[in-house]
């Protein structure tokens, strides 16, 4: 049983992502709690590892620029462009990631 617990979370934070127009997120990027989660990586698998508070995993995608505070750049492109973010909340922060399919497209 304790081997499914890990995919029984991952699968509560798969249903608590979704897509999002960025602008609906400026509080939390004025207030320094969005965190950019590179494309290459899996939203739900970093939420999941920040949820259990995996600290050499976290230290390890910092650290290789994979994730980190969202840039005033990055903020401002997707306000300019009205782009959606995919979004997950790992209390205090929002995950945020780029969304593949275009400025205001649900890829799903």
């Amino acid at each position: 049983m304790n081997d499914s617990l890990p995919d029984l979370e991952k699968a509560k934070v798969n249903l608590e992502t979704s897509s999002i127009p960025w602008a609906e997120l400026q509080r939390f990027f004025a207030a320094g709690l969005a965190i950019s989660v590179a494309k290459e990586l899996d939203l739900v698998e970093v939420a999941y590892q920040v949820s259990r508070d995996n600290k050499a995993q976290v230290e390890q995608w910092l650290d290789a620029g994979l994730i980190g505070h969202v840039s005033d750049r990055q903020a401002d492109e997707w306000i300019s462009a009205n782009s959606s973010v995919w979004a997950v909340v790992v209390r205090p922060w929002v995950l945020v990631q780029a969304n593949t399919c275009g400025p205001t497209n649900n890829p799903h």
